[in-house]
């Protein structure tokens, strides 16, 4: 059976991702993850007794927004809470758009590089 992979070869059939897991997709570091996750109520990771932080895939595809938001199209973090507020349809269909341009992209080049 094989193993889905998301574009930088992290599993998606996982059900939850530790914080290290998160850093690593987004390629920053834990602390920036615990203050977002302070910061926008759509993040909501699972703690365990010791209090480890487990991220479901919504919490990953709500990382993802906030990343597209405050580092790609540099927002303000009160910037991407009000786009939030008041789009969220709006920024997951662009960010969804986004995420399709760039598998294709990423698959066009793989051709081309084949030729």
């Amino acid at each position: 059976m094989s193993e889905n992979l998301s574009e930088n070869g992290t599993s998606t059939d996982k059900l939850f991702y530790s914080i290290g897991e998160v850093a690593d997709m987004f390629k920053v570091n834990s602390s920036l993850i615990r203050y977002w996750e302070k910061e926008f109520s759509i993040i909501k990771p699972q703690k365990n007794k010791k209090g480890n932080r487990f991220f479901t895939k919504t919490d990953i595809e709500n990382f993802h927004l906030i990343y597209n938001l405050v580092k790609e199209r540099g927002m303000t973090l009160k910037g991407a809470k009000q786009k939030i507020k008041e789009s969220r349809d709006d920024s997951e269909t662009n960010f969804k758009i986004i995420q399709s341009l760039k598998e294709m992209r990423s698959l066009l080049i793989e051709i081309k590089d084949s030729l």
